[in-house]
């Protein structure tokens, strides 16, 4: 009996796998956490102005929902130089486990996951969330806008069912980017105190 090859998607995988699959199922991974700390120069920005694209992180007791995708043995080498060329701006292959949402298929199977880490040099880490929403606001790439990105992103999450609070924050601030701009402060009125 062969083992089962299953490839996790936490970003745009999610909504454009763009490679052959024999099964595709939403389901988690557990002790990581999705962020928006990777750049992007390639997809959803340029070099000189990069985007903003998930990474995962480690993070004791979280849950990453996404979506699975079985690959037929036959398919595996060729998705998976895809996937390595796709996923070149900075992601290495990781193998974790994983779970499947229908409880019909409720045994852990291993997942092939790639995940950007703060020792490559498209990294950008951790930041205030407007300070990468007003990023990703201005980022643009081959791969189309950052903000397409972001609310795609929060919208395939939605649709399963997942919650995820920083992609949720982050899609608010891009719904509505006119917070993120400095406001004036006005000088103090006559014999107000300040």
């Amino acid at each position: 009996m062969h083992r089962e090859t299953w490839i996790f998607g936490y970003g745009s995988l999610i909504w454009r796998p763009a490679f052959r699959f024999e099964q595709r199922a939403p389901g988690y991974i557990t002790g990581w956490a999705r962020r928006f700390w990777q750049g992007s120069t390639d997809h959803r920005g340029v070099p000189g102005a990069p985007g903003r694209v998930v990474t995962l992180i480690p993070e004791p007791g979280a849950r990453c929902w996404g979506m699975a995708y079985r690959v037929a043995a036959a398919d595996l080498d060729e998705v998976l130089r895809a996937l390595d060329h796709r996923e070149q701006g900075g992601y290495v292959r990781h193998d974790v486990p994983l779970t499947l949402a229908d409880p019909a298929h409720a045994t852990t199977r291993t997942a092939t996951v790639y995940v950007a880490t703060a020792d490559n040099p498209h990294y950008l880490g951790a930041a205030p969330l407007a300070d990468i929403a007003a990023q990703v606001l201005a980022s643009s790439g081959p791969s189309g806008s950052n903000v397409e990105y972001v609310l795609r992103l929060a919208e395939a999450l939605a649709a399963m069912g997942a919650e995820d609070e920083h992609v949720a924050a982050l899609a608010a601030l891009v719904r509505r980017p006119a917070p993120l701009t400095p406001s004036r402060r006005q000088p103090p009125r006559p014999g107000a105190s300040s």
